[in-house]
């Protein structure tokens, strides 16, 4: 008789979770079997100890650093215990955007983004699965500004899967040139302006030294884009037709 009376007022008890999310009990067969129906329509089994805490979560609560959500659908963020593909490129993404840890480690991602279709973890898993691609056994990165140069947000317009020694041409180091154009340093002893650059092989090679950072600037825009268009040719049946595009026309600029 208890648990009968203890089931009639419980059901349709209301409560909200610890991510500010309402919930309604629908469904009360035992304290530690219950259906709670979120505000958005997602129906959660858990217990009424959860409940009364507020430790139930909704697919549309944002748990990941404020901004994703797992939302309703196929793609699950673990595997047998380990966090998927999907899911790991996902996280490491929102991090890349929104902690604040990160951003003292590498300042280059403040001011980043990503669209909000992809807060959503299914939308996002979706294009992985359409998008996703390999090149033999090299690891595969996420980018969003070859296609765009200077973009910063990510988005399925923008967005494409690079091979990490692709991606390793775009990588810069603005915190040790200080204020000259990228590829030049100052050589004191003789007071000329150096130039270098890495080959495809990743490899620093020397490309003289000059008398304004201008022309020192030119003759590593002349070597990188040729570098740039090298590797695109030896990936060109192997990588999607527009990073391809990206990669021979891309223009090395003084303000890079």
């Amino acid at each position: 008789m208890k648990s009968v009376n203890l089931r009639e007022e419980r059901l349709g008890q209301v409560n909200k979770n610890n991510y500010g999310s309402l919930m309604e009990v629908v469904e009360y067969n035992s304290a530690t079997d219950i259906w709670v129906k979120f505000e958005k329509g997602n129906h959660v089994h858990t217990n009424w100890k959860a409940f009364c805490k507020g430790d139930v979560k909704s697919v549309y609560d944002k748990t990941v650093y404020g901004i994703g959500y797992i939302g309703e659908g196929v793609y699950k963020p673990y595997e047998n215990g380990k966090p998927s593909p999907q899911y790991s490129t996902w996280t490491g993404m929102l991090e890349r955007c929104y902690s604040d840890k990160l951003y003292k480690r590498y300042p280059t991602y403040m001011g980043c983004s990503v669209a909000e279709e992809w807060h959503n973890f299914q939308n996002f898993s979706k294009w992985y699965d359409e998008n996703y691609y390999e090149v033999d056994d090299e690891k595969m990165e996420l980018d969003k500004d070859i296609l765009l140069k200077g973009n910063k947000t990510y988005s399925p317009d923008y967005c494409v899967f690079v091979p990490k020694r692709i991606n390793l041409l775009f990588v810069k180091k603005d915190e040790l040139r200080g204020d000259l154009p990228i590829g030049v340093c100052f050589y004191k002893r003789d007071k000329k302006y150096q130039a270098n650059c890495k080959d495809e092989k990743g490899n620093n090679v020397y490309l003289g030294r000059y008398n304004t950072p201008e022309e020192a600037f030119e003759a590593y825009k002349k070597f990188k884009e040729n570098i740039i268009k090298k590797v695109a040719e030896e990936y060109k049946d192997r990588i999607p037709k527009r990073l391809y595009e990206a990669l021979i026309n891309y223009e090395v600029e003084i303000t890079d």
